[in-house]
């Protein structure tokens, strides 16, 4: 019996986001609602110790031993593990939606080859199994199929778990990357965190949305604007050089893209160029030329063509540098390896 509902599931990655809270001796309706928003600095029963854990990225197995006596501690052990022998054991122990969540983390596993029966399950807990189903259909090549299930999903998600909805919105906008429906997804995900309490959950995704936008944009201004505000809104999310580093590379060094694309046209001209320069000088403070190559070399390339085109009151200087960057680019793009890159540089 899944006592504790609504449940945190489908907020963590897999196979930690098919975890689900034990019953405790008292109702925990605030340290639930907590978990709910995704927070990990909260106050919980030590019976959920276990899921902070988890949401810290710090759980490598479940605390404890795998008792058949308590039925979601060793449904847990098993979402974990994966094991095989503990599946069996479990096979005929439980019964209603236990059951069909047992299946369902057997199926992840690859234990079992067809999706189970999920009849028994409804709210957060169907939104999960539609969400499984549709990497199935993904697997098969269902597109159409996987997007269904997925908007199914949401509907049975949003009511109860507004972040697990977020994430679901998110893999609709993936499969639609190439429709401006896309766009109103990540929009809508990005209203549904507004309480959430992970701040690089909401940072990724504003940074989803800036790429959508971006590529997408085309010639649009509008839609590169509102890419490089939604990067800056990432940034703004807890990104920053010490924390999170990827993520705060990808943001600077998209935003200067977005900015060079850009009709260098008006007033206004020299300022997005300085930005879109500050913005990859600021991603090259992350990228590393021999722990990162392809990321330094494309990130130098996008800075030396930006001192390239830019308007400035020392044109000489900025061309300088900018021939000194393709200079030592050809270094490393190699002609015999990369001849179209060699070209271009």
């Amino acid at each position: 019996m899944i006592s504790v509902r609504p449940q945190p599931v489908g907020i963590l990655p897999f196979p930690a986001g098919l975890l689900l809270l034990p019953e405790t001796a008292e109702p925990q309706p605030d340290a639930l609602a907590a978990l709910l928003r995704a927070e990990s600095q909260v106050d919980v029963p030590c019976e959920w110790n276990f899921y902070l854990e988890a949401a810290c990225d710090t759980l490598q197995e479940m605390p404890g031993t795998f008792e058949e006596s308590d039925a979601v501690r060793a449904y847990n052990h098993f979402v974990l593990s994966g094991d095989p022998a503990q599946y069996a054991q479990l096979v005929g122990l439980l019964d209603g939606p236990l059951a069909a969540m047992r299946d369902l983390a057997a199926y992840y596993h690859g234990l079992n080859d067809t999706l189970p029966d999920v009849s028994a399950l409804d709210r957060e807990l169907r939104a999960v199994a539609l969400m499984i189903a549709a990497a199935q259909d993904l697997e098969e090549q269902k597109t159409s199929v996987a997007i269904g299930h997925l908007a199914e999903a949401f509907e049975f998600a949003r009511p109860v778990s507004p972040v697990f909805a977020s994430h679901v919105l998110g893999q609709m906008a993936q499969l639609n990357s190439g429709d401006s429906i896309a766009i109103t997804y990540c929009r809508e995900a990005i209203d549904l965190l507004a309480d959430c309490g992970n701040e690089r959950m909401r940072a990724e995704a504003w940074m989803h949305l800036g790429q959508v936008c971006q590529e997408q944009a085309g010639n649009s201004r509008i839609l590169l604007v509102e890419s490089a505000q939604a990067y800056q809104q990432a940034l703004r999310h807890g990104i920053s050089l010490e924390q999170n580093q990827d993520l705060y590379a990808l943001a600077q060094n998209n935003i200067g893209l977005a900015y060079l694309a850009m009709p260098m046209t008006g007033s206004g001209s020299s300022l997005r160029s300085g930005v879109a320069i500050q913005s990859f000088r600021e991603a090259l403070k992350v990228y590393d030329r021999e722990r990162d190559p392809d990321l330094w070399v494309s990130t130098q390339l996008n800075l030396a063509n930006a001192l390239q085109y830019t308007h400035s009151s020392h044109p000489e200087e900025n061309l300088a540098r900018a021939v000194e960057i393709y200079e030592d680019l050809l270094s490393i793009r190699q002609r015999a390896m990369d001849p179209v890159g060699y070209a271009r540089i």
